[in-house]
């Protein structure tokens, strides 16, 4: 999962620990504002239920927002994983993926104080060691506990020593996981820089110039940050990158590589296969001249991250019924174990095709032909814009094409919660306010909204549909990342219930 809320957008869970323009919860800021003393109880509460989602929520503006989605998958990942090592020795079988603590007796699980303190110190320590710019927020909120951030333990005999070590394991692995954060990997041939792509990707095409109609192409913008009240960017532009393209060399838990999961390759965005090629580019122009205000909302709540893949499986556990602290990390770690490994053959597949997005492919068909289609915010739709103006609902991701990475994650999490919880019933209901979207603010929609996601069948036909609507991806490509997606939350249940029930070899 990538949070833990009941809120709206706002409300995230350290899970949460979106693409370029798809977790966008608010804007980054430099200050640090310590979060208020949270009304929480340590013996009593649920720490990721509703210590962090119904009070923390300066952790989303300040850690959160500004990252991409493969960023914010890794951060999530870890931090999950750091709470189901941190509780393990407190459950009667369960193992830790990363650290064997040993057993702690019975007698010390009849609160939840224990797991609490443990999984809250083995998140201090994941803060620490991957976003140690952002430690400082957790501190303040380990201080308003009644925690001390800096109790060192070891002891394996006390919840701070068991939360210390778990979370110590954790980011000893992330340091070496393949996504380069010491800008170590690849030796002196690349620039030693944090994050920075090692397996040498060169897009085919250039933001200026599409010499391959069937391959990525960068797209051109204008750059985010403004330069002054009345300059407005002042022509200053941004050409895109491959958002780091090492994330397909990420070891996954459930596989051993994702060169044995296949997908058909994309003939629909071949260009030397003509008719299939405008028929894609067709599909995306007619979903863009009837893009309904519904759509709207629904593309950008799926293009949001953190609420549209990450609060859904929140939503599932409420609907079926108040699960334990174990209860609720279990399916966490699981959810996230399937987004995780999931996004690893993803971005594998990616990098194989590295296939063209639709604006790039609308522009080869018409040029400068006029066509109907959204004329932009607040214009509504238009029957004489040129092609080659035309522009995506959706800020288009900075990652090729196919499969579609918001589908495969949204299939992904489905089946694994569905497993876990034996159902597909989702019944999750998320208001809308009016004027509320990012792109047509004050606008759209023209009156409140009410999503309603029954099951989540339903759930991941429309996350995959609002991608289409947004024209940020092909019909024919959300298409196949459904079942592309699904076999991975098969493959996170599997692999996280053997954890579970302690016969997982370490």
């Amino acid at each position: 999962m990538l949070l833990a809320g009941v809120g709206g957008a706002s409300t995230v869970g350290l899970a949460a620990l979106g693409t370029t323009g798809a977790a966008a919860a608010g804007p980054a800021t430099t200050a640090q504002t310590p979060p208020p003393a949270p009304d929480f109880n340590l013996d009593t509460d649920n720490f990721i239920r509703d210590l962090i989602a119904k009070n923390d929520r300066s952790l989303v503006q300040e850690v959160i927002a500004p990252m991409d989605v493969t960023h914010l998958a890794r951060v999530t990942h870890l931090t999950t994983t750091a709470w189901f090592d941190a509780v393990a020795p407190y459950h009667p079988t369960a193992v830790g993926v990363h650290s064997r603590l040993g057993r702690r007796p019975s007698s010390e699980s009849t609160t939840n104080r224990n797991k609490n303190i443990a999984a809250l110190h083995a998140s201090y320590q994941v803060m620490k060691g991957v976003l140690p710019h952002r430690e400082p927020l957790f501190r303040a909120m380990l201080t308003s506990l009644g925690l001390n951030p800096d109790d060192n333990s070891s002891d394996q005999t006390s919840p701070v020593g068991i939360g210390n070590l778990a979370g110590k394991a954790i980011v000893a692995v992330a340091l070496k996981d393949g996504m380069n954060q010491l800008g170590n990997e690849g030796g002196r041939k690349y620039n030693p820089v944090p994050y920075a792509d090692y397996t040498g990707y060169q897009p085919v095409n250039t933001a200026y110039r599409l010499t391959n109609p069937s391959r990525w192409q960068p797209q051109l913008g204008p750059h985010s940050r403004r330069l002054g009240p009345a300059t407005g960017d002042l022509g200053v532009f941004t050409v895109q990158q491959f958002i780091t393209p090492q994330m397909r060399l990420v070891k996954p838990h459930t596989y051993r590589d994702p060169r044995q999961f296949t997908i058909a390759a994309p003939q629909h965005s071949d260009h030397t296969r003509v008719q299939d090629y405008k028929r894609s580019v067709n599909e995306i122009l007619e979903a863009s001249a009837a893009l309904t205000a519904e759509q709207k909302v629904m593309a950008e709540f799926f293009d949001n991250k953190l609420l549209g893949i990450g609060l859904s499986v929140n939503a599932a556990a409420l609907a079926h019924g108040q699960l334990d602290l174990d209860g609720w990390v279990h399916l966490f770690m699981t959810n996230s174990v399937a987004i995780y490994d999931a996004l690893i053959a993803a971005w594998h597949q990616k990098t194989v095709y590295d296939t063209v997005r639709p604006f790039s492919a609308v522009n080869h068909v018409y040029g400068r032909t006029k066509v109907r289609a959204w004329g932009g915010p607040g214009v509504g739709t238009v029957n004489d814009i040129p092609a080659n103006e035309w522009v995506s609902y959706l800020k288009v991701g900075d990652h090729p094409e196919y499969p579609s990475g918001s589908t495969t994650l949204c299939s992904a999490e489905a089946q694994a919660t569905r497993r876990f919880l034996g159902s597909d019933v989702l019944n999750w209901r998320h208001h809308v306010a009016a004027g509320s979207t990012l792109v047509e603010p004050g606008i759209t929609p023209a009156t409140d909204i009410e999503l309603h996601f029954p099951t989540w069948t339903d759930f991941v036909q429309k996350c995959a549909t609002s991608r289409v609507w947004g024209g940020v991806h092909f019909a024919k490509t959300v298409e196949r990342s459904i079942p592309f997606g699904a076999q991975f939350g098969d493959l996170a249940y599997e692999w996280v219930q053997g954890y579970i029930q302690g016969t997982a070899q370490s």
